[in-house]
């Protein structure tokens, strides 16, 4: 059931969240949108950063939060939402229903994002329990004029939000940060356990929304307009993967990477990023690709 339109006007904003790991500037974010009386962020971020999020917010006047959004609870997104709730108290947090048991009690999210991420994980932080009172259901953000979409595949649990003419698409479509001149670097979010069939459906999902939302706001990272462009861009980029990873079985991850820096537009332009992000996009490629091998092994 869809809400009623998010009432005009809609300002939204990028914060950026800055990491001590290096390599991690301009790359995660979390979203600020107001109108009228209500204030909402997507994407908190991890835990290291909950302080600036919640000094940021304060900076921009924000003195009440209404709802804190998740498109899905890794540890980049969703990791410090504790610490925002505790500092806007009157705040509410919506999450798949899939993924709220791991906000009230995250020990297992824990655990398993020291088992795939490591030192990652670490430098991000342990993530705090969220009161499982403070949770929204999906009734409460229509009544906010919030649509809630699912998109699973970057994780079974991840959904979209679709405000007024704006998408919040988290990881859907893929991660994509602009390198100037109106071009952006891309590369699929696939990381394992990956589902090709369930991430081209939602990708399908998002390109029938009629009317076509105006503008796609990343999680990684910043904004850009044409919706179904993206999700067709992001289509042709995940199959020229999987074709790639296909017809090399015996190819290790570095020699995959370097062909796709060859034959990938999109994912050529990694070579206008800085030398350090480089290197942290070759690490999450080369894990997008894992999640392709690993589902190219099961057919």
């Amino acid at each position: 059931m869809a809400g009623r339109p998010f009432a005009s006007p809609l300002s939204f904003e990028l914060i950026d969240l800055p990491q001590s790991l290096p390599g991690y500037g301009r790359f995660l974010s979390c979203w600020l949108l107001q109108r009228e009386a209500l204030t909402v962020i997507v994407d908190p971020g991890p835990r290291s950063s909950a302080g600036h999020l919640v000094a940021a917010l304060r900076q921009r006047g924000v003195r009440r939060l209404d709802l804190v959004l998740l498109t899905h609870i890794h540890l980049d997104h969703g990791g410090g939402a504790a610490e925002v709730m505790a500092a806007f108290p009157e705040a509410r947090l919506y999450a798949h229903p899939k993924g709220r048991s791991h906000l009230v009690d995250p020990r297992d999210l824990w655990q398993g994002s020291l088992a795939t991420i490591g030192e990652v994980a670490r430098a991000y932080g342990k993530p705090s329990p969220v009161a499982a009172d403070r949770l929204a259901d999906e009734a409460e953000l229509e009544r906010s004029g919030i649509r809630v979409l699912p998109t699973p595949g970057h994780a079974a649990h991840h959904v979209s939000f679709l405000v007024g003419e704006v998408l919040f698409a988290g990881e859907a479509v893929a991660t994509r940060i602009p390198v100037g001149m109106g071009l952006a670097y891309q590369r699929p979010a696939t990381p394992p356990t990956f589902y090709p069939e369930v991430f081209l459906s939602s990708l399908a999902a998002l390109e029938a929304l009629e009317p076509e939302p105006a503008v796609c706001a990343f999680a990684h990272y910043g904004v850009g307009r044409g919706v179904r462009a993206f999700c067709r861009g992001a289509r042709e980029q995940l199959e020229l993967w999987m074709r790639i990873a296909s017809e090399n079985p015996a190819d290790d991850i570095f020699s995959l990477l370097s062909r796709l820096e060859r034959e990938d537009r999109r994912f050529s332009r990694l070579a206008r990023l800085p030398a350090d992000q480089q290197e942290r996009e070759r690490y999450y490629a080369g894990n997008s690709l894992r999640g392709l091998r690993q589902s190219i092994g099961r057919r």
